[in-house]
């Protein structure tokens, strides 16, 4: 069990800081869990695309493409929710900033095996936005899943990765097996 302590004036102070003394940004001088403080850093325009696979059954992907799966409009259903999990990133992940999303977009490609989600969110705020494109590409292919999990039990969400990245601190960064 974790037990928790009264920090003195002199530990608050340095828990603001980037660091908490051991290197660990997200640890407090105690060794506690903290959100990083970013009041501090200037806001920037920053990007992030992530993308992930649903694997299906060419059955599953013919209903998909052809509009016939029961349940009703997965393209439209899976980019909504990956649109909303992009806003609601930080309720899920306990030390991920609160932010604002000024754009979120979620595509498919369809290929001959699998959809391919790629999902962006754009912000101009203080911190980056990798974990929000890493939700939405997750939460779109979790809807897609649950929406066709009917026709085949055996679809497979997979690959779930961040591809690119722009602005901040560390500019810009992009995967290099990325096309």
């Amino acid at each position: 069990m974790h037990k928790t302590r009264k920090s003195s004036a002199s530990e608050q102070t340095r828990d603001t800081d980037i660091d908490g003394g051991d290197g660990f940004t997200h640890l407090s001088g105690d060794g506690s869990a903290r959100m990083v403080d970013v009041t501090a850093k200037a806001p920037t325009v920053r990007s992030a695309t992530a993308e992930a696979t649903v694997l299906v059954a060419p059955p599953v992907l013919a209903a998909l493409t052809g509009g016939s799966v029961p349940k009703g409009d997965v393209w439209a259903i899976a980019r909504i929710a990956g649109i909303q999990a992009a806003k609601k990133c930080s309720e899920l992940l306990p030390l991920a900033h609160v932010i604002g999303i000024h754009g979120a977009t979620v595509d498919f490609e369809v290929r001959e095996d699998h959809i391919r989600i790629l999902a962006t969110a754009r912000t101009a705020d203080r911190t980056g936005v990798e974990m929000e494109a890493l939700t939405a590409a997750s939460v779109a292919g979790l809807a897609m899943v649950d929406m066709v999990k009917g026709l085949d039990r055996s679809v497979e969400l997979t690959g779930i990765k961040l591809l690119e990245k722009t602005g901040g601190r560390s500019g810009a960064w992009r995967r290099e097996d990325h096309l």
